[in-house]
């Protein structure tokens, strides 16, 4: 009897382990999440993987008046990470040509000077005809109707919730630690 009754449960465990499992992989990837960009390494990586987690978008650049914000970023790694929360950068000299390097030289730079732990990503255009589908998707109007607009300068932020809701734009100016981006990051990891 004994035995029976541990089976039974093993299955029932099992089964509602399936369940999950093939719910999770049901489930509709957001569209701000349904590109492929190649990570700092030139890796495909299909941005799907951070679906159900709090998602923080920055273009960055390695000679700026903002560079700075990269030990924000990293503390916000650091602190909200276990928690669901992941920051992707993507480096862009469309403003001022203020990221000259190469992908190896911009990952060296991060990681020397802020300790850079966060994904980074292949240096990309977020301006212009060369525009990648996904700041595309961010800055226009049919697809994000409450914060669109062309990106004004480096370090923009876009937070984006579990659900792929894109929650907020933070300029350049706010910082990534200002009491702003934190209330949101709080709110959206709730």
């Amino acid at each position: 009897m004994k035995k029976t009754t541990i089976v039974v449960a093993l299955m029932v465990t099992l089964a509602a382990g399936l369940a999950v499992a093939q719910s999770k992989s049901e489930r509709k990837v957001p569209d701000v999440l349904s590109f492929t960009m190649n990570n700092i390494n030139g890796q495909p990586v299909n941005l799907s993987t951070y679906q159900g987690k709090v998602v923080l978008i920055v273009n960055t650049a390695s000679e700026c008046g903002f560079t700075y914000q990269y030990e924000g970023l990293q503390n916000l790694h650091k602190k909200y990470a276990s928690r669901g929360l992941s920051i992707l950068g993507f480096p862009s000299n469309d403003f001022g040509q203020q990221e000259p390097g190469t992908n190896a030289e911009i990952q060296q730079f991060c990681k020397a000077n802020y300790g850079v732990q966060f994904d980074i990503f292949s240096k990309v255009q977020v301006l212009g005809r060369g525009k990648v589908p996904l700041y595309e998707y961010l800055t226009s109007r049919s697809t994000n109707p409450k914060f669109a607009g062309e990106i004004k300068w480096n370090f923009e932020k876009f937070l984006i919730a579990r659900d792929g809701q894109i929650l907020g734009r933070f300029p350049s100016e706010v910082e990534p630690e200002s009491p702003q981006m934190m209330s949101a990051i709080e709110a959206a990891l709730r």
